[in-house]
């Protein structure tokens, strides 16, 4: 089966528009529709994106070996040139602030940030003010910047006792949320929904608990494997929604924090991929499927390394 005959079966199962496909798998419409029609090939990673999809969707598995773990296989061949990406980071100045522009560019733009990467550059390592761009935008930037920085030291030193702990996690939204909210490092004292989704976050007064319990499926062992878990724990740290703003930034944080104590680089999620990484957030919230999603963070470490390799000359 062609991709175009897969694409056509996606799309008569989902019962979704081409613009709804689209959006599940991080692209244009114009490209979806290119594709459709066969006017042009999917690259390998576009054309992964669909498999998985197809797999997921139709109950057939599209290769022998699932695309799943074709990714973590690379993963693990990346770990033999890459043991301690840690390391290699805070170790090489011109790595690190990549790392630092990448993460803070990608995930503010997830949260709505208008800069552009090259606006972001001039923000974090030249102190310049962007005209037309609002004061808050800019403290986010720095705030992260900082967050990021904090993360890394902490790792650095801690890296083989403790896991992350409640008071680290209102810390980091305590840095991330600085001068922006009166609230930062606080919990959440009312009502909360998530905008354009239909997850029921936790209950207020719950918070503390649902974060306790957080905190101690972090600390287990991974029932499956590292990125099952990863998965499993970012959507739940997202369904609760501790904070009143900054939740998906403080989870991605978590998640970086999780793959360097494994000796993996920060999960790099593109901001170009935004509709996707929150639509299959959503399947492992609502529906508890979380191959999607471990899927997606399994690409974002790729794409991470991909940042190390390019950097490592």
């Amino acid at each position: 089966m062609n991709t175009v005959q897969k694409l056509q079966r996606l799309l008569a199962t989902t019962q979704k528009t081409q613009t709804e496909l689209a959006s599940l798998l991080g692209v244009s419409f114009a490209t979806l529709n290119s594709w459709v029609n066969g006017k042009s090939i999917p690259r390998k990673n576009a054309q992964e994106r669909i498999d998985t999809l197809y797999q997921e969707y139709t109950g057939y598995l599209v290769i022998e070996n699932s695309i799943l773990q074709k990714k973590k296989g690379r993963i693990l061949e990346y770990q033999k040139e890459f043991p301690n990406p840690l390391k290699v980071i805070l170790s090489r100045r011109d790595t690190y602030d990549a790392y630092i522009l990448e993460l803070t560019y990608h995930t503010n733009s997830i949260e709505g940030s208008t800069f552009t990467e090259p606006e972001v550059r001039a923000v974090l390592f030249d102190n310049v003010t962007i005209p037309d761009k609002t004061l808050i935008e800019h403290q986010e930037a720095k705030n992260h910047q900082a967050a990021l920085g904090q993360l890394f030291q902490w790792l650095q030193k801690n890296s083989k006792t403790e896991t992350l702990t409640e008071e680290r996690i209102q810390k980091l939204h305590a840095i991330l949320m600085n001068g922006i909210r009166s609230d930062a490092g606080m919990y959440r004292r009312h009502g909360v929904r998530i905008v354009g989704s239909h997850v029921a976050t936790a209950n207020y007064l719950k918070v503390p608990d649902r974060i306790f319990q957080f905190i101690q499926n972090i600390k287990q062992k991974p029932h499956t494997d590292l990125f099952a878990h990863m998965a499993r724990t970012h959507a739940e740290f997202e369904q609760i929604h501790p904070f009143a703003d900054g939740n998906g930034r403080v989870g991605r944080l978590i998640m970086h924090a999780q793959a360097l104590q494994h000796h993996l680089p920060p999960v790099l999620i593109q901001q170009e991929k935004k509709q996707a990484y929150y639509t299959y957030l959503q399947h492992a919230q609502l529906e508890e499927r979380y191959m999607f999603l471990e899927s997606f963070i399994c690409d974002g470490i790729l794409e991470s390394y991909r940042l190390l390799d390019d950097n490592r000359n």
